[in-house]
């Protein structure tokens, strides 16, 4: 697998089941914004994509220039080998499922699944029970009658993606589908939306901004920054082996050392990256456990409960700042703020950044 960095850098994955998009120097600019900045990337069949950035960083630009919504400055768009560069949305193999769902209030929840397939000209009989089975793919067979104002937010959710689905496109593009969601309803739904995927095999491409959906969703995910990829790989490489400060800070939470505190706590050259839950807290003078693990000594200025642990603020003797993140024991954090503690974690955490 080769990975993007930059732009003019292709992006690709081993893909012996085929490709299913393939993006080429791909470029979108509105007027003197570049919101898409010369894009490689391959997107194999049956895979799980998610691309992740904040808002502006182009990665919902890319989704829409993939559904052709939006039309290329500079580049080329292949779907299964077919260049659909100029082609219009309804000529491409993909379906589009957004934030807001878009169903229509006056149709039943039937009729809305059923839409597409009236409008590519199903027989009625036909295409009833091809929606039928479509909501029961996403277990709402029951509610086919209802219209949308009837149902919940999950609910509505699943009738979009069952109206995507029943047309069996080859690659299902998704909006931030779940952004609309309570944190719970939105937990469950990432647990379904896997398991959809993985049973209907067919591509899904998703857009967020949230870390946590990336990493529990993805096969593999492409990080956003200014209209460009600045890292491509699986949600382990992604968070585990960030390329960037941009990445390690962006993709969960990261103790960033730069160059002179890298020399001064570290003896290393460059700037380096710690995740929090690598440093383990001891009492102030405690032995360590062998001389791969490096020592710091310090004082907590701030412990913050977070129910499923604590995450301790430290502030070292050298003046350096660090977030530690311990699992919850059930009760209060050993160590509370005024203690002097030594901080430890091993040299083979720290990870260097470009």
């Amino acid at each position: 697998m080769a990975v993007s960095t930059s732009a003019g850098t292709r992006a690709s994955v081993d893909a012996p089941g085929g490709t299913a998009i393939s993006l080429r120097n791909l470029s979108k600019h509105f007027g003197d914004v570049k919101a898409v900045d010369g894009v490689d990337l391959d997107i194999a069949d049956g895979e799980f994509f998610s691309m992740l950035g904040p808002s502006g960083s182009g990665k919902t630009t890319v989704l829409r220039l993939i559904a052709g919504f939006e039309q290329a400055t500079e580049g080329t768009i292949q779907l299964a080998g077919e260049d659909v560069t100029a082609k219009p949305p309804f000529d491409r193999d993909v379906n589009t499922v957004f934030q807001d769902y878009a169903l229509f209030p006056h149709m039943s929840v039937l009729d809305n699944v059923a839409y597409g397939l009236r409008v590519r000209g199903v027989k009625k009989a036909a295409r009833r029970q091809q929606a039928e089975e479509a909501l029961a793919t996403v277990q709402l067979a029951h509610l086919g009658s209802r219209r949308p104002g009837q149902l919940s937010g999950g609910q509505r959710q699943r009738v979009a993606l069952a109206r995507s689905i029943v047309v069996r496109p080859k690659v299902l593009l998704l909006d931030e589908p779940l952004g609309a969601l309570d944190l719970k309803l939105r937990e469950q739904m990432q647990v379904e939306l896997k398991q959809l995927q993985r049973n209907l095999g067919i591509t899904f491409v998703f857009v967020t901004h949230d870390q946590e959906e990336a990493l529990t969703l993805s096969d593999r995910v492409a990080v956003f920054s200014e209209g460009r990829i600045v890292q491509l790989g699986t949600p382990q490489e992604i968070y585990e082996q960030p390329s960037s400060e941009y990445v390690a800070k962006f993709v969960g939470t990261s103790n960033i050392f730069d160059s002179d505190t890298s020399a001064r706590l570290l003896g290393r050259e460059g700037t380096h990256a710690l995740r929090p839950e690598k440093v383990t807290l001891r009492p102030s003078g405690s032995a360590v456990p062998d001389e791969r693990t490096i020592r710091a000594e310090g004082v907590i200025t701030e412990s913050i409960y977070l129910g499923t642990g604590h995450r301790i603020h430290v502030r070292l003797h050298d003046g350096t700042g660090i977030v530690v993140l311990e699992q919850s024991t059930g009760g209060k954090a050993d160590e509370q703020r005024g203690d002097e503690v030594l901080a430890t974690w091993s040299v083979d955490d720290l990870v260097p950044l470009a």
